[in-house]
């Protein structure tokens, strides 16, 4: 309770769950996520695999972090397409919204290709995995800066199933948490103005 307090986790979700949208996706995703319980130095020079594999060593805090309703399903998920093998690095799947979430761990900023890379995941995790009592599977870019203009102008500002957000391998101290939080939150009023 007291981390929660402390890393402002009400403060980091998209959006604040209200009684008649108990089960919106937005309400379930964080914006950064604190990754502070895996003990990583506070640089930028760990690899994805790295990161990764402190997530599933510290499984129950990274589920705390991901919120309510996660369960863990695999770590670098094959799939097989007929021409192509793909490796999802993290699957979860999400019993409030009945659905799949795919993570994809980014060490730098998100670009067009990550984006790109987890639709198309999104896309084949739907066709070959999705049960038929299961809703569209979601897909969450976990990435060290966002760019608001590529988001804008890729298939996410379109697909309501697509998903990026900053995280840190350290905690903030209040004063940066309330700036990320806030320059998240004023993006995103202005992107529901435009």
């Amino acid at each position: 309770m007291q981390r929660n307090i402390d890393s402002q986790y009400l403060g980091r979700l998209l959006k604040f769950p209200e009684n008649n949208d108990e089960k919106e996706v937005s309400s379930f995703i964080k914006d950064p996520y604190i990754f502070e319980f895996l003990g990583l130095p506070n640089d930028t020079s760990q690899t994805e695999t790295q990161i990764e594999s402190a997530l599933i060593s510290h499984l129950q805090q990274f589920l705390m972090e991901l919120g309510k309703g996660f369960a863990f399903v695999a770590r670098q998920q094959h799939i097989i397409t007929d021409t192509s093998d793909f490796f999802i690095d993290l699957v979860f799947y999400n019993y409030y919204l009945k659905c799949f979430v795919l993570v994809d761990l980014k060490t730098h900023k998100l670009t067009h290709e990550a984006i790109g890379q987890m639709d198309m995941y999104v896309r084949m995790y739907n066709d070959l995995k999705k049960g038929d009592d299961d809703n569209p599977t979601i897909g969450i870019i976990l990435c060290t800066e966002k760019d608001e203009t590529v988001v804008k102008y890729s298939v996410m500002s379109e697909n309501e199933k697509l998903f990026a957000s900053k995280y840190r391998t350290y905690l903030p101290d209040e004063k940066e948490l309330k700036q990320l939080i806030e320059a998240d939150r004023l993006k995103l009023e202005l992107d529901n103005l435009s």
